[in-house]
């Protein structure tokens, strides 16, 4: 799901970059209350986790990929304000060292996968929960992760639109459709890795990392 550049006009990327920088600084300042320090290591496990997992990625419409996203699995295990922190800071070096995903769509691929990914995963997960009443918390894991990379995936499409690199009516069902597909695969995923934290009562649950 990384926008390279070139895909976004000056002034999408522009406005882009200052809201990413700021909700990414924001966040930043939220996880340092919200954040055990005992969390902090496992929390820098889960990022090095994430970045393996998104390094592997193949290319779809419109210029972007696709790829394992990991923003749900993220908020789950710490929180949105964490995961949001986690998030930017994959792309940041993605971005930087390996050139997936473009520097001056940095902002926008923040906002997409760190911000909307890492939210949308959390309200689905906690509102699944109590939907549940606690019960099944596989499937409102699964269902956190699909929503997650969909509405990401929304969010690019719209932010492609709007740089006159696709019409949005070409560029939504596109985004749509093939990320509703590896939303199956991120669910399966980041279903089996909450679970297996929770079953096995790792030093993430027992310091209260699952949020």
């Amino acid at each position: 799901m990384h926008i390279p550049d070139g895909y976004l006009s000056m002034e999408v990327w522009t406005a882009t970059t200052v809201a990413g920088a700021a909700a990414a600084g924001y966040a930043l300042r939220r996880t340092r209350t919200a954040l055990a320090q005992p969390q902090v290591p496992a929390a820098a496990l889960a990022g090095a986790f994430i970045f393996a997992a998104q390094m592997l990625n193949f290319p779809i419409a419109g210029g972007t990929s696709g790829h394992f996203l990991g923003s749900a699995l993220a908020a789950i295990l710490f929180g949105p304000w964490a995961a949001a922190v986690i998030m930017s800071a994959v792309l940041i070096i993605q971005a930087v060292l390996f050139h997936d995903g473009g520097i001056t769509a940095l902002g926008a691929n923040i906002l997409c996968t760190a911000i909307i990914g890492s939210f949308a995963g959390y309200g689905v997960y906690q509102a699944g929960l109590r939907l549940l009443k606690g019960r099944l918390q596989a499937a409102a894991s699964f269902a956190a992760a699909w929503v997650s990379i969909v509405a990401a995936s929304c969010g690019v499409a719209l932010l492609l639109a709007l740089s006159g690199a696709a019409p949005l009516s070409a560029a939504l069902p596109a985004m749509l459709g093939w990320h509703a597909l590896i939303g199956i695969g991120e669910g399966l995923i980041t279903m089996a890795a909450a679970a297996y934290l929770t079953e096995r009562r790792t030093s993430l649950a027992r310091e209260g990392a699952f949020a």
